[in-house]
């Protein structure tokens, strides 16, 4: 793995000998997927196949506990960064983020 550090310089160099006629330029093409839109059951069904009480997934997410039982209960519904968050969990990718299960 390298560091930004590198990957920038080798960017920037790639970059001026592109300029100055010497190389190919690097094309990097994301596709960014549409946000899957999980339902309140759905979002009880990813935290409990995740192992997680309503506050250890209020941590994981950045949110309050008030606010996971809200979206279990139907009153809200989460945003773009939950959604995908939500996301990973569902498809048992938590270990890609920072999670570290802990007793509430």
């Amino acid at each position: 793995m390298t560091s930004l550090f590198e990957d920038l310089q080798e960017g920037l160099n790639q970059a001026i000998a592109f300029e100055k006629g010497i190389g190919k330029a690097k094309v990097r093409t994301l596709i960014i997927m549409p946000l899957k839109k999980y339902t309140n059951d759905e979002i009880r069904t990813i935290r409990n196949n995740a192992g997680m009480t309503q506050t250890t997934l209020a941590k994981y997410l950045g949110v309050s506990k008030k606010t996971v039982e809200a979206w279990e209960n139907g009153r809200t519904h989460p945003t773009g960064p939950a959604y995908r968050l939500l996301e990973i969990l569902e498809q048992g990718r938590e270990g890609e983020l920072s999670f570290v299960s802990v007793e509430d």
